[in-house]
């Protein structure tokens, strides 16, 4: 996947964001961090171009994610009545509306020796999204895009997840697994490269079709979000973009920081 610099500048532009509190996990490796939902719906200048549509949603839904206590999913009696809550990212329409879903990771550590995720079968896994977007301290942004990541069956359901690795072990079958995205940022270094902010950000609509839609879905399921082997296995909040606001960065961050407004981006590689 390509994306445009147009759409890169909206997307860099303002996001609506909410905010919610995470579920404690039960799992010894549970994380500090969160998962907090956002959506971005460009303006006309913002996009330099169209203005971006009311089509996004990012939100933690029971029902909709693996078993919260990490057991195996059902049928399962332990995990009946576990919330098996969910990251739920959808975008209704086109790749080129000027629009986006995600989550902001809290709490980044500084530097990153691996970042992982599970998925559910049949929903989308493209080069570019869903995909984690890794700002360094210098300003530098790396996209690790799902395709590009290393694919094994899902612990809790083999059958019906996908796990998607990023490390230094797991990008050695695919060395674009980490993409900078500017040509003049230097090489992402697992364990060494020091980070500013964290960010999964879904941007691929319905005409981008995958291996497992090849009708194109424009959503995926997402689950065991893990940061240095810290799970997120739960959250809180729904962003569809009808609460209003704005004032973020792609990454979620303050667009006042004057840390990065994202208008470089440079491109995003296949």
């Amino acid at each position: 996947m390509r994306v445009s610099r147009s759409l890169r500048i909206g997307i860099a532009a303002g996001m609506v964001v909410v905010f919610g509190a995470l579920s404690p996990a039960t799992s010894p490796a549970q994380s500090s961090s969160r998962a907090v939902p956002f959506v971005f719906i460009g303006t006309a200048a913002e996009c330099g171009g169209p203005a971006g549509s009311h089509i996004v949603t990012a939100a933690w839904l029971g029902g909709m994610g693996l078993p919260d206590n990490g057991g195996l999913n059902s049928p399962n009696p332990s995990t009946a009545n576990d919330p098996h809550m969910g990251l739920l990212l959808s975008k209704n329409g086109p790749t080129t509306d000027c629009s986006s879903a995600g989550a902001i990771i809290t709490n980044p550590p500084r530097t990153i020796t691996e970042l992982n995720f599970d998925y559910r079968n049949g929903t989308h896994c493209g080069a570019g999204a869903p995909r984690f977007n890794v700002v360094s301290t210098a300003g530098f942004r790396y996209f690790l895009g799902c395709a590009h990541g290393l694919h094994t069956p899902a612990t809790q359901d083999p059958r019906q997840w996908t796990h998607v690795e990023f490390s230094a072990a797991a990008c050695v079958a695919d060395p674009s697994c980490v993409s900078p995205a500017a040509a003049a940022a230097p090489p992402f270094v697992f364990g060494t490269t020091t980070i500013r902010s964290i960010s999964i950000v879904f941007d691929e609509g319905t005409d981008t079709t995958g291996t497992e839609d090849p009708n194109g879905v424009g959503l995926v399921v997402m689950d065991n979000i893990s940061i240095n082997n810290q799970v997120i296995r739960s959250g809180s909040g729904i962003a569809d973009g009808t609460q209003g606001g704005r004032g973020k960065n792609k990454d979620g961050g303050d667009k006042q920081d004057g840390k990065d407004d994202g208008k470089d981006d440079g491109d995003k590689d296949d």
